[in-house]
């Protein structure tokens, strides 16, 4: 006997619910609905009994109130494995609902347009979408809910089979609780972040972290294993700020991704990103070993690479052009872990596919994502995991410094040629671990000090590397994330050969910095931001 007799059909993204509709009207399953789906279904030919008429009372405030009514919960939340739950309903005349289609209002949609109103994104809280799911997943043994119109095929076929076990019903009230979640921190973070004065009337401004941070992530895929093979990991994304995103990436082929692999890959991916030109990134531990500029994406690529040439063995690689068949041919030469690009050539994949292991990722470019945290998640912020809380804040925009705060403070300039260098090294230098000291030639990076204790010796690891690996360090450019302390370090870079140097600034010895940068003839510019990665 079919489980399915009557099915409640409330939606507001119309997509694929006549055809839904119609295989449940064709199983003999009876259909109610509220107001426009109702009126969509009607227009459709099909058979539907409106929820005012099973209620008999009317859809009342503007729609406000259409489904809160004991004829509609009752039928829902009773239990059919409770005999005194089930007879109540029959003392009541309340029909048990079987199945329940529910999707809500559009509220992160609607804040997402720039000239909404605050009355506006009150009125997209769905109240009775929402507790209609919650009702049915809470029921879910008795009841199926259905969210998403993707899932309408999935649903229909196992409705007409009558292959509804617990775990198929579990499964699918899972999904449901799960898009109300996001629903709600939706409207949580968008409530919260709201400035004081806000009005009803008016666009609101939003705090620049909301007062609750409320997130959800859906899994993405299982992982080899964590940081360290005894570690269990997942991958998690936010279905907000997928776009242009490794959240969004497609795995052309390869190995399954480690936890370690996404971490490099998406430091590989955000530097790659503020490269302006054909650019390229070797990553290795999070930190670079290797970037650079070049008139094509294979000539950027073998720079990069020749930065540390030993780093670069068992690396990930970041691309901002799609890999061609040239580039792909000089990366078979090194052995890689996983690239991430925003495509590959066909001829690429052909060179690629030699190394099976190798994992490649296609990550999409396009796609914007709204400025509200509200509508688009956390995206333009970092949030990082404390015992017993997380610290949010703004995500460093990068490196791009106008050219009224791009100020020399030394005797001698820099030439052009060193101030290409000083350019492209800071635009890498915030995607560095501090302390980072970076040494470059034109669009090259020669040199890396990273994650150090000490700038100074960071200093040192820089030049030295740079050395060891035949760069030429007379003549070369230096940036650091951060302020001198003390002279000692451009007095070390200087003694290396290096002419140039771009910091910050801010240290209370910058006087004597900057005098020691004078007598030994370096030309040094003050940018006022500091760029410390932790």
């Amino acid at each position: 006997m079919r489980t399915i007799k009557t099915a409640l059909l409330s939606v507001y993204d119309k997509t694929g619910v006549v055809d839904f509709a119609k295989g449940l009207h064709e199983l003999g399953v009876q259909l109610l609905s509220t107001g426009g789906t109702a009126a969509t279904l009607v227009d459709a030919g099909l058979p539907v009994r409106q929820i005012s008429e099973h209620t008999a009372s009317p859809e009342m405030l503007d729609g406000r109130v259409k489904t809160l009514h004991p004829k509609v919960f009752g039928g829902i939340l009773a239990r059919r494995d409770d005999d005194s739950q089930m007879a109540e309903l029959g003392v009541h005349k309340v029909l048990p609902i079987d199945l329940v289609a529910v999707n809500l209002y559009p509220f992160a949609a609607t804040v997402a347009r720039p000239q909404h109103t605050v009355q506006e994104a009150l009125e997209q809280i769905d109240i009775g979408g929402v507790t209609l799911l919650r009702a049915a997943a809470k029921n879910s043994p008795g009841v199926v809910v259905v969210v998403d119109p993707a899932n309408y095929d999935e649903v229909l076929d196992a409705v007409c089979s009558n292959d509804l076990p617990l775990s198929r019903r579990l499964v699918w009230a899972a999904r449901a609780i799960a898009h109300t979640a996001s629903y709600e921190a939706s409207i949580c973070n968008y409530l919260s972040g709201l400035p004081e004065n806000a009005a009803l009337d008016a666009t609101p401004e939003l705090q620049d972290v909301p007062d609750t941070v409320a997130m959800t992530f859906d899994r993405v895929q299982g992982l080899r294993y964590g940081e360290n093979p005894h570690q269990k990991a997942a991958f998690f994304a936010d279905e907000a700020t997928v776009p242009r995103s490794l959240g969004a990436a497609e795995q052309l082929q390869g190995k399954e991704l480690s936890f370690n692999n996404i971490l490099d890959l998406d430091a590989a991916w955000r530097l790659v990103r503020a490269l302006s030109v054909a650019g390229a990134v070797v990553m290795k531990h999070n930190n670079p070993c290797g970037a650079a500029c070049g008139e094509s994406l294979v000539d950027a690529y073998v720079k990069a690479r020749a930065t540390d040439p030993v780093s670069a063995f068992g690396s990930v690689l970041g691309f901002n052009e799609p890999v061609d068949v040239d580039t792909a041919g000089e990366i078979v030469t090194t052995f890689v872990e996983a690239i991430a690009a925003p495509g590959f050539t066909s001829d690429a994949l052909e060179i690629l596919r030699e190394k099976e292991n190798l994992r490649l990722l296609n990550v999409p470019t396009d796609g914007e994502l709204a400025a509200s945290y509200a509508a688009a998640g956390f995206h333009r912020h970092d949030i990082r995991w404390v015992d017993g809380g997380l610290l949010v804040q703004d995500r460093d925009p990068g490196a791009g410094i106008p050219q009224e705060e791009w100020v020399c403070v030394t005797d001698r300039q820099p030439s052009d040629e060193e101030e290409a260098g000083l350019r492209f090294a800071w635009s890498v230098i915030p995607y560095v671990k501090s302390n980072a000291i970076l040494l470059a030639r034109g669009q090259q990076l020669i040199g890396i000090g990273a994650g150090q204790m000490s700038r100074v010796d960071s200093c040192r690891i820089a030049t030295w590397k740079a050395k060891d690996f035949g760069h030429q360090v007379a003549g070369a450019v230096a940036a650091s994330d951060a302020f001198f302390p003390f002279p000692d370090g451009p007095e070390s870079l200087a003694e290396a050969g290096v002419t140039a140097i771009v910091q910050p600034g801010g240290s209370m010895r910058d006087e004597e910095v900057i005098e020691v940068a004078d007598r030994l003839g370096i030309a040094m510019v003050l940018t006022k931001t500091r760029h410390f990665l932790h």
